[in-house]
């Protein structure tokens, strides 16, 4: 067995291939550009505090992908989608939520972002059988911070996320009602379109059946689709990303403080929510430390993104807006070196 550890991995595993890298035909392209043009119809005024996050969000490299993707390319759907999400965040304000708020929630590990699968997707564990809270709107909120910290750590060109639920040790009491899994479902379905990479069930008794016919109903044929039950997941991620309860060789000791802290400094997340570094694409693993990336389809130097030095509304906004983010990948993207949790080459 081997030695235990306490070091959240925040980077794939060296040599991980990004997949799946999406290519568009230019009448795809200009339906991504079209959406886009829709969106801005709907952006909140400059002076709304919530201005700049949504301008943020809109601006990253996928979102009108995702959006158009899930919509199977119908551009109305596409537009209703957009438009209940851009509505939905503005409420719930999912990139804003302080630590702090939800903290609790992670104090035995029911749900943690640790490792990453053979695509470079990040990898959500969550194990029912360890609740320790009552249900509340802030179990929600904790889910989507989460969510949210797993798309902070996706490495470039990257899209979606893996979920492992683990249900050893589940009991009838410490199991999500089906209310409660409704509305998760929604959420995913409807507001992280195009995010689910896989979703991965262990240790499922035979009493927790009916859950899921409970919750079937409410799950869309391409949620469904990527439900998978008991596969061997040497085949999906790297035996050194995979937790040693599942026959992997990352022996993670779950340490409540330690957990917290490495993923809030690795997403840059200050104390009320914001970011620590304001970077266009995504924020900084670390407020002292440098990302290097690579875009093997637009250069050959690599471009480091760096603390901004202006604390302006308006430099901010023109991070935002600037749309040469090395995020934007054609090719598939390799991860060649990682030499230390946060600092990720790719080329």
């Amino acid at each position: 067995m081997p030695l235990k550890t306490n070091t959240v991995l925040v980077s794939p595993a060296p040599n991980t291939i990004v997949a799946p890298i999406h290519e568009y035909t230019d009448e795809q392209t200009a339906k991504i550009k079209a959406l886009r043009e829709y969106a801005d119809t709907l952006l909140l005024p400059p002076t709304d505090p919530y201005h700049l996050w949504e301008l943020r969000w809109l601006n990253k490299p996928d979102t009108m992908a995702r959006y158009s993707r899930a919509s199977k390319w119908n551009f109305a759907d596409a537009q209703r989608r957009i438009k209940a999400t851009m509505e939905w965040r503005r409420e719930f304000k999912p990139d804003l939520i302080p630590p702090e708020e939800v903290r609790i929630e992670s104090e035995t590990g029911k749900i943690i972002i640790n490792g990453f699968d053979r695509d470079g997707r990040p990898i959500i564990y969550m194990r029912p059988g360890r609740e320790n809270t009552e249900t509340s709107p802030r179990q929600l909120r904790h889910l989507v911070w989460c969510l949210e910290r797993a798309k902070d750590l996706m490495p470039p060109g990257q899209e979606s996320l893996v979920i492992i639920v683990d249900y050893k040790s589940t009991t009838l009491r410490t199991n999500p009602s089906i209310s409660v899994a409704r509305k998760v479902l929604h959420i995913l379905q409807q507001h992280y379109v195009e995010t689910l990479g896989r979703a991965i069930v262990v240790n499922l008794p035979m009493l927790f059946n009916f859950f899921y016919k409970g919750i079937s109903p409410f799950l869309d044929p391409v949620t469904r689709d990527k439900m998978r039950f008991n596969p061997d997941l040497l085949e999906l991620v790297p035996v050194e990303h995979l937790d040693a309860d599942f026959g992997g060789e990352f022996n993670y000791e779950f340490e409540p403080k330690s957990y917290w802290d490495q993923i809030v400094a690795a997403c840059g997340i200050a104390p009320d929510g914001t970011r620590i570094e304001k970077s266009a694409d995504r924020p900084l693993p670390s407020p002292t430390q440098p990302i290097t990336i690579m875009d093997s389809s637009n250069s050959d130097a690599p471009s480091v993104h760096t603390k901004s030095e202006s604390s302006s509304d308006t430099a901010i906004e023109e991070k935002f807006a600037d749309m040469s983010i090395s995020n934007k990948v054609t090719n598939a993207t390799r991860i060649t070196t990682v030499d230390q949790p946060g600092l990720v080459t790719v080329s």
